[in-house]
């Protein structure tokens, strides 16, 4: 089953299929949303005026959604499909160890990140923390290009997979550089219980971590590192549902039916979610919160909608009159045989043979 075919409902069969181990991630990251809820509700205690729990809580929706795409993913592949198996593998085996160490620490009520104490339990898990870091980041990038080289149903669906691992890995490359880009040296800061903890590196650039937005915690007063990561991250399941939408209305719509169409529409919207990426790297890297722009950030972003949109109605419209039958061809807009049956050859995919 292809996520770019009419009429293809998930059955319990195809879950089945998916990457077991990802999946095992998945229900382990799905039980700690939920515990980390309750937490952030029945306990009080706190870490630069946040809940000790909402890290996690955030860590474990954000694999959820990314780990259950990944599993969806690989049992799709047809080339080098043991390589991608252990790919996958590693990838759920570092992200649950990862993730794990931030729940140890949420439970002693310190720090995760940038935690350079010396104690031997916080350096012996900082070391294991930074090498899943670097096993998640490995993994992704060898899916990436490993993506490069085989499809994955039609043309939409396998731009949406190759763009949208590709600006994941781009952003997971981004967090890796978050300590050395937006430190400002050594600072102290009391743990949940008031000890001192001494931390290096931060996700704010230009002011320290701290004075966060409801839910997000990314800094109210200065640039933050974690609203670009977070758009790279899910960008593939926004280009992913961007296809699904598009075959939903191609049931309806008679010129969405040619894959060149939805093809053409994808990379639309891949190249402006590409520009929203690309202005908030650059306005957390100036320093300027994510609720704060200037006149510049204001201008980079008018642009890439204005081009975006731009290029999406002159696709809609080219899509449109090609829709639309010479007269004399035995064709008549708007009927069946113009359109063509979902699932068979429309006049923009036949003009493509």
């Amino acid at each position: 089953m292809t996520l770019d075919t009419p009429y293809a409902p998930l059955s319990f069969a195809d879950v089945r299929s998916w990457h077991r181990p990802l999946m095992v991630m998945v229900a382990a990251m799905s039980a700690l949303t939920v515990f980390s809820l309750i937490g952030i509700v029945v306990d009080d205690r706190e870490l630069l005026q946040q809940s000790v729990w909402e890290k996690p809580f955030k860590f474990g929706a954000s694999f959820v959604t990314y780990a259950t795409t990944l599993a969806w993913l690989l049992p799709q592949l047809r080339k080098a499909r043991r390589t991608m198996w252990i790919l996958g593998t590693v990838f759920a085996v570092t992200g649950l160890i990862d993730v794990g160490f931030i729940v140890v620490q949420a439970f002693r009520g310190t720090y995760s990140h940038f935690n350079i104490n010396t104690d031997t339990f916080n350096q012996v898990g900082q070391l294991i923390f930074e090498t899943g870091v670097v096993g998640l980041f490995g993994a992704s990038l060898l899916i990436a290009v490993m993506l490069l080289f085989q499809r994955i149903g039609g043309t939409a669906l396998t731009w949406a997979l190759r763009a949208g691992i590709g600006i994941s890995v781009i952003g997971m490359a981004l967090a890796s550089f978050i300590r050395g880009w937006a430190s400002t040296g050594p600072r102290t800061v009391p743990d949940a219980y008031g000890n001192p903890v001494s931390l290096l590196g931060q996700h704010g650039v230009g002011a320290p971590d701290g004075h966060g937005m409801p839910i997000t915690n990314w800094s109210a007063v200065g640039g933050d590192l974690r609203v670009p990561h977070f758009v790279s991250l899910h960008s593939i399941q926004v280009f992913v549902l961007t296809v699904l939408v598009l075959t939903a209305l191609a049931a309806r719509v008679g010129w969405l039916r040619g894959e060149r169409v939805r093809a053409r529409l994808t990379g639309v919207v891949i190249l402006g979610y590409t520009g929203l990426f690309a202005v908030t790297a650059w306005q957390a890297m100036r320093g300027q919160s994510l609720i704060h722009p200037d006149a510049a950030t204001w201008t980079a972003l008018a642009l890439t909608v204005v081009v975006t949109a731009s290029l999406a109605v002159l696709t809609i419209r080219a899509a449109r009159r090609d829709d639309v039958a010479p007269a004399g061809d035995g064709y008549s807009p708007g009927t069946p045989a113009a359109r063509g049956p979902v699932g068979s050859l429309s006049r923009n995919d036949a003009a493509a043979h």
